[in-house]
């Protein structure tokens, strides 16, 4: 049964990204989003004006600080779940993270940026009450099996949210 990681987050963390749980590439790499066509780090450091290297991508450790170096952290809506592969649409009998825990833990938490539609769903089934208290935002997934959405929009939407410019973040 695949586990999802610990939470990136620290007392700087103002928006979280919620993702739905890692697919077979992330928890082969013990990355999020390390799936090397996933859009998620170049749109990071692009938000950030950091250069980005999909070839030669920087180790997990810079990725993950500039995230908490810009108040961004990373969790997933799963913890546990049953799921061959790595879509979605295939996640059996998930349990949720602890999210009340986290943002105990971390109360400047103040918005939710979701990855996708499956994380918010799974979220909101979890946690509706959360969902009241805190401001938060359903963004395109970046998945590359989400080729629906153009890559423009994608990076357009996902760019505002994580620079704070989204009227609704």
């Amino acid at each position: 049964m695949p586990r999802s990681f610990s939470y990136i987050a620290d007392e700087r963390t103002r928006r979280l990204v919620i993702g739905s749980m890692p697919g077979e590439a992330s928890l082969a790499a013990q990355e999020y989003y390390a799936h090397r066509h996933n859009l998620f780090w170049r749109f990071v450091f692009e938000a950030y004006g950091e250069a980005y290297d999909p070839a030669n991508p920087p180790p997990y450790a810079a990725k993950t600080g500039l995230l908490l170096a810009h108040g961004t952290g990373l969790w997933d809506a799963v913890a546990s779940c049953l799921r061959e592969g790595s879509l979605d649409a295939d996640i059996k009998n998930a349990a949720a993270n602890d999210f009340p825990a986290l943002f105990a833990r971390y109360p400047g938490i103040e918005c939710l940026l979701f990855n996708g539609q499956t994380a918010h769903k799974l979220f909101r089934r979890f946690y509706p009450e959360l969902l009241e208290a805190k401001r938060w935002l359903l963004l395109p997934s970046t998945s590359p099996a989400n080729a629906s959405v153009p890559l423009a929009v994608r990076r357009e939407k996902w760019l505002a949210a994580l620079r704070g410019q989204d009227a609704r973040v």
